[in-house]
């Protein structure tokens, strides 16, 4: 069963506040001019457009109410018997069915003036016909005056209601007033219930939640129950009694044996045997309240009868007090199991459960004959078992040793660490691996062998092993390098000068410098490279083609550009200057075209609806003498 938001039911709008809302949007959100070339059928439509965004505005407001409120006959028959003992469940559906019939007869009265609209035959019929239709509209929404300010109540008391789950593990609170269900509730759960030493101080239905048993429960505080005929009860008390009536819940009846709540205890037995009807098929549990101010030994004898005629029946009597808080987690604990095993019988007793266990089979052997057969135990697993069975003392656990010494315990892991030197067991060494010093075990005999490394390496260096061969190389290897050590400083050099530069300039010339050709040649020969005999004609004819290159280029440069499709010749002059006399026709066209152009972009600008007016100061309004009055004509 889905259980209703009542908090996120919109907002309900009185009818003048509809209204207006819903002309206004009109207003908005469609066009608010004819100009005078509309056609006939153009008029039409514009007016037409405004009836039909009018209609679905309506239509939707009103669609979002009828949907929004829960209807009672889909609701769980606890929220639809609150809702009638709060709300008068025939003024709810009447107010839900007003709303439903102004629904439709404005749809109907959009879609007949849409039809008289298309015969239309001029601008002022089609516009008396829109008014007409608005006005109709209206006036069926300010009839409904009354259900809509009803349904707003309805709304703000709905948001204000606890959220209760009809299907889940619920512990119910009743009785007489002021004996304790708000304290009680208090304790138990999170919720924070206004108490006061006077009646009905509860007036509706709180919810508060708890665990228990990994699983979250809620705990439901109902007003006061006083002990009068069904027809004579309030409200407030009917709450409760609906709450009794539907919820599936483990019911704590509440008693005051001091009779503080200024009733006695035969008055409060009365109340719990004539609402007893409401606790059918639900687990039960009596909980005397107070036992701070008096315990259930202390009373009478004619009073202690009457919890040992409840407990006679089979119903637990657990004593509490709110106060020091006495018995509250027995009564707690007491009432969840029992809901539990409640809800498991009924489970076991459902239809569902017999589908389920079809599917499941337990194989059970037959028994072959009256023989009995004891189970049969090998004569060796007998002596193994008797072998193990030794009188020396058991290790004992590390838990063990936590249950014996308490809080001063400590988890030791290195104590059983396996070590050569045992006292290095607490020492901080990093090279720990499952429980090893890894040093112990890489090699036994490792500082022997140290110590004959570094002998070998002594005796290395006295044979001038590891001196260096710098003075044996001959002029040319000691030359690179210094030349390679001369470099090396001036490529530090020429960094920290690059770093002094402007670093976000470009870093090399964007134009090539010019090399005469005898340069290169001597260039390149000096590098070994000989460009005197055969390669000549290579090179020379390479620069030729260079230079004609950078001439054409110059050529193109200097000369106007002409802008020519591959079809036109070269003969022919270009479109712009073709068919003009002389120079001042051309910028005459020019000027032309560039006023043609603008009006086609101010034209294009234009919509349907736009107030465009191009001359804000037209002429005649503005020129000459200005008298008294208005100068707006439109």
């Amino acid at each position: 069963m889905a259980l209703y938001n009542f908090k996120k039911i919109m907002v309900v709008p009185t009818s003048k506040d509809f209204i207006d809302i819903t002309l206004s949007k009109t207003q908005r959100k469609t066009p608010t001019v004819v100009h005078k070339h509309y056609a006939i059928h153009r008029i039409r439509h514009f007016y037409m457009r405004k009836v039909k965004f009018t209609q679905q505005s309506y239509h939707d407001r009103l669609t979002q109410i009828l949907t929004d409120f829960p209807k009672l006959d889909d609701i769980h028959p606890f929220y639809a018997d609150l809702m009638n003992v709060l709300y008068d469940k025939d003024h709810y559906k009447l107010a839900l069915g007003q709303i439903n019939i102004a629904k439709n007869l404005i749809d109907n009265v959009a879609k007949d003036y849409v039809r008289l609209m298309k015969y239309g035959d001029s601008l002022y019929r089609c516009k008396q016909l829109k008014r007409a239709a608005l006005g109709r509209m209206c006036t069926i929404l300010k009839r409904q005056k009354q259900s809509l300010e009803y349904l707003e109540q309805v709304r703000q008391h709905l948001s204000r209601l606890p959220s209760i789950d009809p299907n889940t593990r619920t512990l119910l609170l009743c009785g007489y007033p002021n004996v304790g269900k708000s304290s009680f509730i208090n304790k138990v759960t999170r919720a924070d219930v206004d108490v006061q030493p006077y009646a009905f101080t509860t007036k509706s239905l709180f919810v508060g939640h708890m665990d228990y048993k990994y699983l979250r429960w809620q705990v439901v505080d109902t007003p006061g129950i006083l002990d009068h005929p069904l027809e004579e009860r309030n409200t407030i008390e009917m709450q409760a009694i609906t709450a009794l009536a539907h919820l599936r819940a483990a019911v704590l009846y509440i008693m005051d044996p001091s009779e503080q709540c200024g009733q006695t205890l035969e008055q409060q037995l009365e109340l719990f045997n004539n609402i007893r009807p409401l606790f059918a098929n639900k687990p039960l549990l009596v909980v005397a309240n107070k036992c701070d101010v008096k315990k259930i030994s202390e009373l009478s004898e004619e009073n202690q009868k009457i919890f040992a005629d409840i407990l006679a029946e089979g119903i637990p009597v657990i004593e509490t007090s709110t106060l020091t808080e006495e018995g509250v987690i027995q009564v707690k604990t007491e009432a969840c199991d029992k809901l539990l095993a409640h809800r498991v019988d009924n489970k076991m007793k459902g239809k569902k459960v017999h589908d389920v266990l079809n599917r499941l089979h337990l194989a059970v052997p037959a028994k072959r004959d009256e023989k009995d057969r004891p189970p049969f135990i090998p004569e060796g697993a007998t002596v193994r078992r008797k072998a193990m069975e030794v009188d020396a003392p058991k290790r004992r656990t590390e838990r063990d040793l936590e249950m014996e010494l308490g809080d001063d315990y400590v988890l030791d892991l290195q104590k059983y660490w396996d070590l050569m030197n045992q006292e290095e067991k607490h020492d901080i060494i990093p090279e720990i691996w499952e429980g090893h010093n890894i040093a112990d075990y890489i090699d036994p005999e490792i500082m022997k062998n140290l110590v004959e490394l570094e002998k070998e390496e002594e005796l290395k260096e006295k044979a001038g092993e590891y001196d260096s061969d710098e003075e044996s190389e001959d002029e040319e290897m000691q030359e690179i390098r210094m030349l390679a050590k001369q470099i090396r400083e001036k490529k530090k050099l020429k960094i920290v000068a690059s770093k002094d530069k402007d670093v976000h300039g470009p870093r090399l010339p964007r134009t090539a410098k010019k090399v005469d050709r005898k340069t290169i040649e001597k260039e390149m020969g000096d590098l070994g490279l000989d460009m005197t005999d055969k390669d000549d004609s290579h090179y020379a004819g390479q620069a030729r083609r260079s230079r004609s290159v950078t001439q054409k280029r110059k050529r193109e440069v200097s000369a106007p550009p002409i802008s020519r499709t591959r079809s036109q010749s070269a003969s022919r002059p270009p479109r712009d200057q073709s068919g003009v006399r002389d120079a001042k026709m051309a910028r005459k066209a020019k000027k032309m075209m560039k006023h043609s152009q603008k009006e086609i972009n101010r034209e294009g600008k234009k919509g349907e609806a736009d107030r465009h007016v191009f001359d804000l100061k037209p002429k005649h309004l503005f020129s000459g003498k200005r008298k008294s009055g208005t100068n707006d004509r439109r």
